[in-house]
């Protein structure tokens, strides 16, 4: 779950406006350069009411982990998210070794 800020009054629920959320994901495994990341909607609740609004993305990606970032502007009321992501890249591997 990325947020859930119907049940707590949070800004992307109450608020109007340029709003983001964002969310440090670190990665079990480091990998040996930056990896290509791609960040998806899994679930999005929103009010009915209002238009629907939003941009969701992958920054500061790193070998280490990244940040989803959540967006949103307008009227749009989004009660809660869950986003899912994928990176892909190369790994350490114990078999791996350089030629000096």
């Amino acid at each position: 779950m990325l947020f859930s800020d119907y049940q707590v009054g949070g800004a992307m629920w109450t608020g109007e406006g340029p709003r983001q959320m964002r969310r440090t994901v670190v990665f079990s495994e480091v990998f040996r350069e930056a990896p290509s990341v791609m960040v998806s909607l899994s679930m999005w609740d929103i009010d009915h009411q209002h238009n629907p609004r939003m941009d969701i993305s992958a920054e500061t990606v790193t070998d280490a982990g990244f940040e989803i970032v959540f967006r949103t502007w307008g009227d749009t009321r989004v009660a809660r998210v869950r986003a899912d992501w994928l990176a892909i890249g190369p790994c350490s591997n114990d078999e791996d070794w350089e030629i000096e």
